[in-house]
């Protein structure tokens, strides 16, 4: 039996905040879930995670881990960078220490890795977030709007990697924005405009 024919990764007729009655299921590859402002792009995420249990109907998810931060939140301000990938790190039994280099030095972060968060721009706290969760090594990689206020160069590297990733037969990275990219080979497209 391949991996891919033991992937499960789906909700089942879910409802929580502005999910309502939700039924969807993904395969290995990259993936997007768009739709506007409000429209629970990051509550499935969430639900994807365990971070919340769905009021109504099931969440699947797959063995192997689901890597999920939010490292906006004001309780990880004195976090410095380099703990905060180091506290992730320990969660994850197939974390890549190199990939997390490479991003690091690609997406100039090496020179901040002493810093607190809450000395950052809002650009640089994301690719926190962005490279602990591409460096995870988790069956399923949630990643909510991992291009806000980066600049273009980053967006690159995130785009270059992800198109690698699209190809992986047993691993997601469910992406959660505004808009699907037309340019990036994805496994599907969940838009909650017209979902719900």
């Amino acid at each position: 039996m391949s991996s891919a024919t033991t992937f499960q990764l789906a909700v089942q007729s879910v409802t929580w905040g502005p999910l309502n009655n939700l039924s969807f299921a993904w395969t290995p590859g990259v993936s997007w879930v768009c739709g506007d402002e409000g429209k629970g792009k990051t509550t499935l995420l969430r639900l994807l995670a365990g971070d919340v249990q769905p009021t109504a109907g099931q969440v699947t998810t797959p063995k192997g881990g689901v890597f999920w931060v939010d490292l906006q939140d004001a309780a990880h301000d004195s976090t410095t960078v380099q703990a905060s990938w180091d506290a992730l790190r320990a969660h994850y039994p197939r974390w890549n220490q190199d990939l997390l280099q490479d991003l690091a030095e690609e997406l100039d972060m090496t020179q901040h890795l002493d810093k607190r968060l809450n000395m950052l721009s809002a650009g640089s706290r994301r690719k926190v977030m962005v490279v602990a969760a591409l460096a995870s090594g988790a069956t399923v990689t949630l990643l909510d709007q991992p291009f806000a206020a980066l600049d273009l160069a980053s967006v690159r590297v995130i785009h270059e990697f992800l198109r690698e990733a699209a190809e992986h037969p047993s691993r997601a990275w469910i992406v959660a924005d505004y808009e699907a990219p037309t340019h990036l080979p994805l496994a599907s497209v969940l838009n909650l405009d017209e979902s719900q």
